[in-house]
């Protein structure tokens, strides 16, 4: 029996030239995600641990930006597909395939997580085992920025994403999660993304006591 990750994986793979000239702009047209992100590396340069992890990478386009930022950044993502392309296109920088349910990080290593919309796929009862992953992997002080769907109703709702089944969240109870893992957010940002896909975008900063 398939597994969602295993959906997931193959959805992504095959829409990977499509999904990367999408994002190839590095958020140059979505000014909240642009500034969140320069937030969390800002934030992570002070904590004295500049490694990071992109999970979630796809083609590797916040990556590169968090390595612009100063960041010693590397990708992981499911989608082998993905990973490959990433490679191609910015040889430089490192990329492996990983679930983010088992990151192949050591404990306490990074000074940061950036988790761009990558766990919107995760059904809502798995969630808590994957936030304590990213937690694994955070050095004390450190930080995870996770940025997903936000809805304004009291549970997580599924909806058909345009590549794999997804979940957008109300973000009380997402950082109702975060602290469940042992995360205290510092910052929650809230938006209309001004699309017809009827989601606010939510991104919430959390850090390792």
């Amino acid at each position: 029996m398939m597994t969602h990750q295993d959906e997931t994986r193959a959805a992504y793979d095959g829409v990977v030239e499509l999904y990367a000239s999408l994002f190839a702009d590095q958020l140059e047209t979505q000014p909240f995600s642009r500034n969140m992100i320069g937030t969390f590396a800002e934030l992570v340069r002070g904590t004295g641990n500049a490694r990071a992890a992109d999970v979630g990478c796809g083609p590797g386009h916040l990556t590169s930006m968090l390595n612009d930022l100063g960041l010693d950044a590397f990708g992981l993502d499911l989608s082998p597909a993905m990973v490959d392309h990433a490679r191609r296109t910015r040889p430089a920088l490192r990329f492996d395939e990983a679930r983010m349910e088992a990151l192949p990080v050591e404990d306490g290593a990074l000074g940061g997580v950036l988790a761009h919309y990558s766990m919107i796929h995760t059904p809502p009862g798995e969630l808590p085992a994957l936030l304590a992953e990213q937690v694994r992997v955070l050095a004390s002080g450190g930080l995870l920025l996770a940025s997903f769907f936000g809805t304004e109703g009291p549970e997580p709702v599924r909806f058909d994403h345009k590549v794999a089944p997804a979940y957008s969240w109300p973000v009380d109870r997402f950082a109702e999660l975060l602290a469940g893992a042992g995360l205290v957010t510092v910052a929650r940002l809230l938006h209309d993304p001004a699309s017809e896909r009827g989601f606010l975008d939510a991104h919430v900063l959390a850090r390792r006591p």
